[in-house]
């Protein structure tokens, strides 16, 4: 598909709109594009061979030229990009405590039997119970499944806002993740001995929504500090 001139202007008006731009200042420039590209074109150049053939690309580079782009610290953003990253490993992580407390897995049984005299006998079987070793096993793989899928997704969401410091908050956020995540543990276990003292048979109705969005909290809360701390000071609205 041919880049239209109006393709172009259309791209980079939204693009600049998206990272902060004012509208007048957004205006001038396009209409500035718009005569550069038209005179590119009478002299016989194509619009992607002007742009280049990445629209967004060259706007994003135009109004950090013009020192257009406000330093936005995308506090929000990092802690819902965390949120996202941790949410599969920490709900898979509270399913396989479930199958260990509830010994789901579990092969072990009792049977009754009533001899001809009328005694009853009870023979219990033992087994290991596999949910043990899967848990202990499954854990240090959704921890390990966060600390990727959390840096992946704050990485990817800091570079599509063109956001600054993107290196060294994921630089600082590999490093804080392992106290990160810990911490996060600790929420779901201190819920967890809470809803067994005090809340009792219906214990599993509030650990599993509350554990869960305990983790996943702590995480986006913690990624937002590290952003907080490595991000230049805030000139705009964050």
């Amino acid at each position: 598909m041919t880049l239209t001139v109006d393709d172009a202007i259309h791209t980079a008006t939204e693009t600049w709109h998206r990272l902060g731009v004012e509208q007048a200042t957004a205006e001038e420039m396009a209409e500035e594009l718009a005569a550069d590209l038209t005179a590119a074109s009478s002299d016989g150049r194509s619009v992607a061979d002007y742009i280049g053939g990445d629209v967004k690309a060259l706007a994003t580079s135009w109004a950090a030229e013009r020192g257009l782009l406000p330093v936005r610290r995308h506090l929000k953003e990092t802690a819902v990009a965390a949120a996202q990253g941790a949410a599969l490993p920490a709900l898979a992580a509270l399913v396989l405590w479930y199958v260990y407390w509830s010994h789901l897995l579990d092969p072990s049984g009792e049977s009754v039997v009533t001899t001809l005299d009328g005694q009853v006998v009870r023979e219990v079987r033992r087994f290991s119970d596999p949910g043990v070793p899967l848990m202990w096993v499954g854990l240090p793989v959704c921890v390990l499944a966060a600390f990727f899928l959390i840096r992946r997704a704050v990485r990817g969401t800091l570079q599509y806002h063109h956001a600054s410091a993107v290196d060294a908050t994921v630089q600082a956020l590999t490093k804080a993740l392992p106290v990160i995540l810990g911490a996060a543990a600790v929420v779901a276990v201190a819920l967890g001995y809470f809803a067994d003292l005090v809340i009792g048979n219906y214990q599993l109705l509030f650990t599993a929504p509350m554990a869960l969005a305990g983790m996943i909290g702590a995480v986006a809360a913690g990624a937002a500090w590290v952003r907080s701390r490595t991000c230049p000071p805030v000139t705009a609205g964050s």
